[in-house]
Protein backbone atom coordinates (compact mmCIF):
# COMPACT_ATOMS: atom_id res chain seq x y z
CA UNK A 1 0.00 0.00 0.00
CA UNK A 2 1.00 3.63 -0.30
CA UNK A 3 0.57 6.89 1.52
CA UNK A 4 1.16 10.54 -0.04
CA UNK A 5 3.34 13.12 2.36
CA UNK A 6 3.79 16.13 1.70
CA UNK A 7 6.64 18.64 3.06
CA UNK A 8 7.35 22.07 3.62
CA UNK A 9 3.47 23.64 3.98
CA UNK A 10 4.10 27.06 5.89
CA UNK A 11 2.93 30.84 5.51
CA UNK A 12 5.72 31.06 3.40
CA UNK A 13 4.74 28.63 0.04
CA UNK A 14 4.00 28.61 -3.27
CA UNK A 15 0.58 29.28 -3.05
CA UNK A 16 0.04 28.06 -6.83
CA UNK A 17 1.86 25.07 -6.59
CA UNK A 18 -0.02 23.70 -3.36
CA UNK A 19 -3.34 24.89 -5.28
CA UNK A 20 -2.67 22.89 -7.87
CA UNK A 21 -1.25 19.45 -5.83
CA UNK A 22 -4.39 20.38 -3.94
CA UNK A 23 -6.63 20.24 -7.09
CA UNK A 24 -5.16 16.77 -7.97
CA UNK A 25 -5.56 15.37 -4.83
CA UNK A 26 -9.06 15.92 -4.56
CA UNK A 27 -9.60 14.26 -8.13
CA UNK A 28 -8.44 11.29 -7.11
CA UNK A 29 -9.33 10.96 -3.71
CA UNK A 30 -5.71 11.20 -1.91
CA UNK A 31 -6.07 12.03 1.48
CA UNK A 32 -2.37 12.64 2.09
CA UNK A 33 -0.07 13.18 5.16
CA UNK A 34 1.19 16.75 5.18
CA UNK A 35 4.05 18.23 7.39
CA UNK A 36 3.41 21.91 8.71
CA UNK A 37 6.44 23.89 9.71
CA UNK A 38 5.10 25.87 13.22
CA UNK A 39 7.62 28.79 12.83
CA UNK A 40 9.35 29.08 9.06
CA UNK A 41 12.49 30.62 9.14
CA UNK A 42 14.41 29.12 6.37
CA UNK A 43 15.27 31.95 3.68
CA UNK A 44 14.85 29.81 0.99
CA UNK A 45 11.22 29.28 1.57
CA UNK A 46 10.80 32.85 2.69
CA UNK A 47 11.15 34.39 -0.71
CA UNK A 48 7.60 33.03 -1.41
CA UNK A 49 5.17 36.00 -0.59
CA UNK A 50 3.45 35.27 2.88
CA UNK A 51 -0.11 33.48 2.87
CA UNK A 52 -2.26 35.41 5.43
CA UNK A 53 -4.50 32.32 5.15
CA UNK A 54 -2.63 29.54 5.56
CA UNK A 55 -3.48 28.26 8.90
CA UNK A 56 -7.67 28.71 7.55
CA UNK A 57 -6.46 26.46 4.35
CA UNK A 58 -4.71 23.66 6.65
CA UNK A 59 -7.89 23.61 8.61
CA UNK A 60 -9.75 23.09 5.22
CA UNK A 61 -7.47 20.38 3.89
CA UNK A 62 -7.82 18.89 7.67
CA UNK A 63 -11.52 19.07 7.10
CA UNK A 64 -10.89 17.43 3.55
CA UNK A 65 -9.18 14.01 5.34
CA UNK A 66 -5.87 16.06 5.06
CA UNK A 67 -2.95 14.48 8.08
CA UNK A 68 -1.36 17.07 9.61
CA UNK A 69 2.13 16.24 11.06
CA UNK A 70 4.65 18.48 12.95
CA UNK A 71 7.60 19.07 10.61
CA UNK A 72 9.76 20.26 12.69
CA UNK A 73 10.26 23.89 14.23
CA UNK A 74 11.65 26.70 11.88
CA UNK A 75 13.01 24.22 8.82
CA UNK A 76 16.61 26.32 9.48
CA UNK A 77 19.52 23.97 9.54
CA UNK A 78 21.98 23.79 12.61
CA UNK A 79 24.15 21.13 12.41
CA UNK A 80 26.16 18.54 9.66
CA UNK A 81 25.21 15.40 11.11
CA UNK A 82 22.61 12.93 9.76
CA UNK A 83 21.60 11.20 13.39
CA UNK A 84 18.94 8.14 13.56
CA UNK A 85 18.08 8.44 9.73
CA UNK A 86 20.97 9.82 8.26
CA UNK A 87 19.72 10.80 4.75
CA UNK A 88 21.45 13.99 4.32
CA UNK A 89 24.12 15.54 6.48
CA UNK A 90 22.66 18.24 7.47
CA UNK A 91 20.09 18.97 10.66
CA UNK A 92 18.08 21.05 12.43
CA UNK A 93 18.34 18.42 15.10
CA UNK A 94 20.46 15.80 15.09
CA UNK A 95 23.75 16.89 16.77
CA UNK A 96 21.83 19.71 19.13
CA UNK A 97 21.76 19.30 23.13
CA UNK A 98 18.81 17.95 24.17
CA UNK A 99 17.58 21.25 25.96
CA UNK A 100 17.68 23.52 23.01
CA UNK A 101 15.65 20.97 21.09
CA UNK A 102 13.34 20.36 23.86
CA UNK A 103 12.35 24.28 24.00
CA UNK A 104 12.12 23.81 19.73
CA UNK A 105 9.76 21.20 20.00
CA UNK A 106 7.72 22.66 22.50
CA UNK A 107 7.25 26.00 20.89
CA UNK A 108 6.53 24.40 17.73
CA UNK A 109 3.98 22.03 19.59
CA UNK A 110 2.15 25.32 21.19
CA UNK A 111 2.12 26.97 17.68
CA UNK A 112 0.50 23.96 16.18
CA UNK A 113 -1.97 23.67 18.79
CA UNK A 114 -2.86 27.51 18.90
CA UNK A 115 -3.86 26.97 15.61
CA UNK A 116 -6.00 24.28 16.51
CA UNK A 117 -3.83 21.82 14.73
CA UNK A 118 -3.95 18.75 16.80
CA UNK A 119 -1.31 16.22 15.62
CA UNK A 120 0.31 12.87 15.92
CA UNK A 121 2.96 12.77 13.87
CA UNK A 122 6.48 14.25 13.51
CA UNK A 123 9.30 14.55 10.77
CA UNK A 124 11.82 16.27 10.60
CA UNK A 125 13.67 18.59 7.88
CA UNK A 126 15.90 16.72 5.80
CA UNK A 127 14.80 13.52 7.45
CA UNK A 128 17.31 13.97 10.03
CA UNK A 129 17.13 13.34 14.16
CA UNK A 130 18.37 12.04 16.58
CA UNK A 131 17.63 10.27 20.05
CA UNK A 132 17.25 13.80 21.74
CA UNK A 133 14.88 14.56 19.26
CA UNK A 134 12.65 11.35 20.22
CA UNK A 135 13.26 11.89 23.82
CA UNK A 136 11.84 15.71 23.29
CA UNK A 137 8.63 14.87 21.33
CA UNK A 138 8.21 11.97 24.21
CA UNK A 139 8.74 14.51 27.09
CA UNK A 140 7.30 17.35 25.66
CA UNK A 141 4.21 16.59 23.16
CA UNK A 142 1.56 13.68 22.14
CA UNK A 143 3.29 12.61 19.52
CA UNK A 144 4.14 9.11 18.87
CA UNK A 145 4.79 8.33 15.22
CA UNK A 146 7.69 9.03 12.85
CA UNK A 147 7.25 9.82 9.39
CA UNK A 148 10.69 8.72 8.52
CA UNK A 149 12.41 5.15 8.33
CA UNK A 150 13.30 2.67 5.52
CA UNK A 151 11.60 -0.78 6.24
CA UNK A 152 8.93 -2.96 4.95
CA UNK A 153 5.88 -2.21 7.56
CA UNK A 154 5.29 -0.21 10.25
CA UNK A 155 7.09 -1.03 13.37
CA UNK A 156 7.43 0.05 16.99
CA UNK A 157 10.56 1.04 19.19
CA UNK A 158 10.89 2.31 22.01
CA UNK A 159 7.72 4.27 22.57
CA UNK A 160 7.21 5.67 18.94
CA UNK A 161 6.24 3.92 15.56
CA UNK A 162 7.68 4.31 12.60
CA UNK A 163 5.84 4.60 9.33
CA UNK A 164 8.28 3.82 6.34
CA UNK A 165 9.33 6.66 3.93
CA UNK A 166 11.28 5.12 1.23
CA UNK A 167 11.25 7.72 -2.01
CA UNK A 168 11.09 10.54 -3.31
CA UNK A 169 8.82 10.55 -5.99
CA UNK A 170 5.93 7.44 -7.29
CA UNK A 171 7.13 4.78 -8.67
CA UNK A 172 6.49 0.86 -8.08
CA UNK A 173 7.87 -0.63 -4.93
CA UNK A 174 7.50 -4.09 -2.99
CA UNK A 175 7.58 -2.88 0.27
CA UNK A 176 4.15 -3.68 2.10
CA UNK A 177 3.17 0.12 2.96
CA UNK A 178 5.67 3.04 1.14
CA UNK A 179 5.27 6.62 1.76
CA UNK A 180 6.51 8.87 -1.10
CA UNK A 181 7.55 12.48 0.33
CA UNK A 182 7.04 15.95 -1.94
CA UNK A 183 7.79 18.99 -1.54
CA UNK A 184 4.71 21.10 -3.92
CA UNK A 185 7.17 24.48 -3.70
CA UNK A 186 9.81 22.66 -6.05
CA UNK A 187 7.58 20.18 -8.00
CA UNK A 188 8.39 20.95 -11.94
CA UNK A 189 4.78 20.78 -14.13
CA UNK A 190 6.45 17.51 -15.28
CA UNK A 191 6.44 15.83 -11.63
CA UNK A 192 2.60 16.60 -11.44
CA UNK A 193 2.41 14.77 -14.81
CA UNK A 194 4.21 12.02 -13.27
CA UNK A 195 2.53 11.73 -10.08
CA UNK A 196 -0.90 12.23 -11.60
CA UNK A 197 -0.13 9.53 -14.34
CA UNK A 198 0.84 7.01 -11.10
CA UNK A 199 -2.71 8.00 -9.42
CA UNK A 200 -4.81 7.31 -12.31
CA UNK A 201 -2.67 3.69 -12.40
CA UNK A 202 -2.17 3.24 -8.61
CA UNK A 203 -5.27 5.13 -6.94
CA UNK A 204 -6.83 1.91 -5.38
CA UNK A 205 -3.25 1.26 -3.90
CA UNK A 206 -3.38 4.50 -1.82
CA UNK A 207 -4.31 4.80 1.68
CA UNK A 208 -5.27 7.49 4.29
CA UNK A 209 -3.57 7.93 7.45
CA UNK A 210 -6.61 6.31 9.90
CA UNK A 211 -6.33 3.23 7.92
CA UNK A 212 -2.55 2.42 8.68
CA UNK A 213 -2.83 -0.46 11.17
CA UNK A 214 -0.65 0.10 13.88
CA UNK A 215 0.68 -2.82 16.04
CA UNK A 216 3.68 -3.25 18.14
CA UNK A 217 5.76 -5.14 15.75
CA UNK A 218 9.19 -5.01 16.21
CA UNK A 219 11.47 -4.65 13.29
CA UNK A 220 12.75 -7.64 11.52
CA UNK A 221 15.56 -9.02 9.96
CA UNK A 222 14.49 -7.68 6.55
CA UNK A 223 13.84 -4.12 7.65
CA UNK A 224 17.49 -3.84 9.24
CA UNK A 225 18.46 -4.96 5.76
CA UNK A 226 16.53 -2.75 3.81
CA UNK A 227 18.04 0.08 6.27
CA UNK A 228 21.67 -0.81 5.84
CA UNK A 229 21.30 -1.07 2.27
CA UNK A 230 19.94 2.72 2.02
CA UNK A 231 22.32 3.75 4.00
CA UNK A 232 24.94 2.20 2.15
CA UNK A 233 23.48 3.86 -0.95
CA UNK A 234 23.20 6.89 0.58
CA UNK A 235 26.86 7.20 1.69
CA UNK A 236 28.42 5.68 -1.94
CA UNK A 237 25.89 8.82 -3.22
CA UNK A 238 27.22 10.85 -0.82
CA UNK A 239 31.43 10.48 -1.42
CA UNK A 240 30.50 10.70 -5.26
CA UNK A 241 29.68 14.76 -4.57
Amino acid sequence: MYILRLDDASEYRDFEKWRRMAELLRKHNIKPIFGVIPDCKDPELMKYPKDESFWDTAQQWICEGWTPAMHGYQHLFKTCEGGLNPVNKFSEFAGVPYEEQAEQITKGYAILKSHKIITEIFFAPAHTYDNNTLKALYENTDIRIISDTVANDVYYKDGFYYIPQQSGCVRELPFKIATFCYHPNTMSGADFDQLEYFLVKHKSQFINFPSIHFTNRKRSLYDLALQILYRFRVTARQLKR
